[in-house]
């Protein structure tokens, strides 16, 4: 991605925060139960640990619904440059969630759409999760793609967060790959962060050779 295209992109989140904070009270006001949006800011999106834009910055935002049942579904979009002609990455998810006992629980899946891609990339995943206490536990696998069965490839991961000091965040992640659709071989990713007022710093590394990552980004949640 050229500095010109991360410029304007960078501008373009500018004037979509500045416009959200200014409309914030009046859609607090009006907001509807469920419905809300996000904006983000980040310097490297790396997704289970791989680089998403080749090391640039990224621009997202997506819009949410969830439901008093349990039941959420939603849409995301970012900056994306992974593959020949990408210039952006399309979400669609949905699912259900809710507690059992002394635990959570998620179910549900995603599609990762890259419109512009010159090769087929699109992908869908159906994962779960739950988390007891700080830990999260996480699976998903593949269940769409060009040239791959169902199953063939999926990834699995242990979350776990605790509060610190001042309503800080602080999170270790490790996950395992068998990711032969999109980094091509098997992976283990692991890192760390700290969390706070919007703001995330963090590091993340795999094991496929590559350097620890720092990551720093900022995001805000608007009801609608």
């Amino acid at each position: 991605m050229g500095d010109l295209h991360v410029n304007t992109l960078t501008k373009n989140f500018l004037i979509a925060l500045i416009l959200a904070l200014n409309v914030l009270p009046l859609k607090q006001a009006n907001a509807t139960e469920g419905l809300s949006a996000n904006i983000a800011a980040t310097n490297n999106y790396l997704w289970r640990g791989l680089e998403q834009t080749n090391g640039a910055a990224a621009i997202s935002g997506g819009v949410d619904y969830n439901a008093s049942s349990g039941f959420y579904v939603g849409t995301w979009v970012s900056n994306a440059d992974w593959a020949e002609g990408m210039t952006y990455e399309l979400d669609f998810y949905a699912g259900f969630s809710g507690e059992a006992k002394s635990f959570t629980y998620d179910i549900g899946f995603v599609h990762y759409a890259y419109p512009d891609s010159v090769v087929d990339v699109d992908f869908t995943e159906v994962n779960a999760s739950i988390s007891f206490g700080v830990f999260t536990f996480g699976y998903a696998v593949l269940a769409d793609a060009k040239g791959v069965d169902f199953g063939d490839d999926s990834y699995i991961s242990l979350d776990a967060e605790f509060e610190i000091l001042s309503e800080a965040g602080l999170a270790f992640h490790i996950g395992s790959g068998t990711d032969d659709f999109y980094a091509g071989e098997a992976f283990i990713d692991y890192g760390v962060s700290l969390s706070k007022g919007g703001f995330t710093f963090g590091f993340s590394k795999t094991d496929l050779g590559d350097d620890i990552k720092f990551v720093v980004s900022y995001g805000i949640d608007i009801d609608l």
